[in-house]
């Protein structure tokens, strides 16, 4: 890290536009976005959206919440730097948030795709249906993120630490560091060649010669093993996105304002359904950033909370305004920058990059050129992180509540697998054997909502470990609501909120309400709230244990 001289508070700031550290930094978080606008990209293909579709219309409104994030971040930081009279101030950096990128495309947008082409709706259509329902969820968690700004010391008073960070570490060792490795491992020699290069680096905290960034070397090293592959005629080559861009420049900035409004008052109805996914991901957003607030001012520069909650919220809005799906959220890498000897020059560099590859079209080369296997392995690390900062930011004694959390998201991993066979058969639900039913009954329903059943159930166990009866016994009768609706443990594939009886019609016209007899929306709400009544009356009739006998235990665990 390089030394910087002490300057008087108020002295004017030798403040550059760029210092040594921020060329390192600046490969890091440019990597991180362009990695996440890949992996958007790569996972909406998959569903059978149109790739141009895709390319032309969602990313570059994405990158603009990016360039719009880093900015203002960036014009913080100088301004620190200005109020304080000191240059080492380092800039927030702000991103794609991974663990949305998975959600929205996974559990809102990909789906939204299939149903509307399950209707008959032709591909160009759906695919715009699909994007409407993304950017409707991107302003409704910008706004959700706008409220938050100014109660954001509440928020995260009211959320126990173990059950939002429990919810973050499902979503991140099951979804984010399992599913990118089926594309590390369709060319593992590349893959895991870019791998090793990433644990080494970012997660070992092992030096490269000449202080290279661990990124950008296991791309580069990655992508000489994949195209060295290539040449010898053992290798696919480039394209695996489809085929090469028409041009090498495109200018594309969608408003789809006229049209998205005229959609939304018909449309309104599947939208509020996939509110209980997309708002616990905005709330994971906001605690994270609270919690990068503080590790940054932890680091010696003290940010607003206030002020960085309100930005990310900002450039979500601006997002989805211009037909971005992908919300953005501060890193949690301040810190690291911080010691590389970045300032404030990497988040204007990111910025400009990540938003003219957007809305210029080059990020259509980059998709092209860059194998998924070379850079998918910075997911993995991301996802280690998240999972390894969910249990170092929570006490001991709640790390039960955080990997009761991690299995819900279990139900979903198997429901993936489990419509990816069946889909592949052909054959209809009814003809099943009896067990076979049964299974796909219940991981259809563990999986309905996870990540709000993640929240719900780390939070529950959170307060009864701290024997706070009356919190517990809240969070389990807010839980029979959310399954009396199907916000959680939805019996249809779908996931939507209903009310019960509506509920059951469609299970008999699908051919499911066997399946389902024992599982339906009533049985869930009357479960949880047969536990509400159980812990009540243990924590009426019960003797809590004390703190020294939790620490105890913990000792001998």
């Amino acid at each position: 890290m390089s030394s910087v001289p002490d300057v008087a508070a108020g002295a004017p700031a030798r403040e550059g536009w760029f210092h040594g550290g921020d060329l390192n930094a600046f490969f890091g978080l440019m990597i991180d976005n362009i990695g996440g606008m890949i992996l958007m990209t790569s996972l909406l293909v998959g569903f059978g959206m149109p790739r141009d579709f895709v390319l032309s219309r969602m990313i570059p409104g994405t990158a603009v919440g990016v360039l719009v994030g880093d900015l203002i971040f960036t014009a913080m930081a100088w301004y620190m730097a200005r109020k304080t009279g000191r240059s080492d101030v380092t800039a927030m950096p702000l991103g794609l948030d991974t663990p949305s990128t998975f959600g929205s495309v996974i559990l809102i947008i990909g789906p939204s795709y299939t149903a509307a082409l399950a209707r008959g709706l032709e591909p160009a259509a759906a695919a715009e249906h699909a994007w409407f329902i993304g950017l409707s969820m991107l302003l409704a968690s910008g706004i959700f993120k706008l409220v938050c700004a100014a109660v954001s010391g509440w928020v995260r008073n009211v959320v126990p630490r173990a059950g939002l960070l429990g919810s973050l570490a499902a979503i991140a060792l099951v979804i984010i560091s399992f599913l990118p490795l089926r594309d590390i491992t369709a060319h593992p020699v590349a893959g895991l060649v870019s791998l090793a290069i990433i644990l080494a680096t970012l997660t070992a905290r092992w030096k490269l010669p000449r202080h290279i960034p661990g990124a950008l070397a296991a791309v580069v090293a990655g992508c000489a093993v994949y195209y060295g592959m290539h040449v010898v005629g053992l290798g696919p080559g480039a394209g695996e996105g489809g085929p090469a861009p028409s041009s090498l420049f495109r200018m594309a900035l969608p408003m789809p304002h006229n049209a998205w409004w005229a959609w939304i008052s018909q449309s309104w109805p599947e939208v509020v359904g996939f509110l209980p996914v997309a708002i616990p991901l905005a709330l994971a957003t906001v605690v994270g950033g609270i919690d990068c607030t503080e590790s940054a001012a932890a680091a010696g520069d003290d940010y607003h909370t206030g002020s960085i909650i309100a930005v990310e919220g900002l450039a979500t809005i601006v997002a989805g305004l211009f037909g971005g799906v992908i919300q953005t959220t501060p890193y949690i890498g301040h810190p690291a920058y911080k010691a590389m000897g970045a300032r404030a020059g990497y988040t204007l560099a990111t910025a400009l990059f990540v938003g003219a590859a957007g809305i210029l079209g080059y990020f259509d080369w980059i998709f092209f050129l860059l194998p998924r296997s070379v850079v998918f392995p910075i997911l993995v690390f991301i996802g280690l992180e998240i999972t390894a900062q969910s249990f170092h930011a929570t006490t001991f004694r709640h790390y039960p509540a955080v990997g009761l959390a991690c299995v819900p998201a279990l139900g979903y991993l198997a429901l993936i697998a489990t419509n990816n066979l069946l889909s592949d058969l052909g054959k209809p639900f009814g003809e099943l054997r009896p067990d076979t039913q049964g299974w796909i009954a219940t991981v259809t329903m563990l999986s309905g909502g996870f990540i709000v059943t993640s929240l719900l159930w780390g939070t529950f166990l959170s307060h009864l470990i701290d024997a706070k009866i009356r919190p517990a016994v809240i969070t389990l009768v807010f839980a029979a609501v959310c399954a009396w609706f199907g916000v959680i443990h939805s019996p249809l594939p779908s996931g939507e909120i209903n009310m019960p009886g509506a509920v059951l019609k469609k299970l008999a016209e699908q051919g499911r309400a066997t399946a389902s007899a024992q599982q339906t929306p009533y049985h869930w709400a009357a479960a949880y709230l047969a536990m509400a009544a159980t812990i009540g009356l243990l924590g009426r009739f019960g003797i809590a244990p004390t703190r020294a006998e939790q620490e105890d235990e913990a000792i001998a665990i």
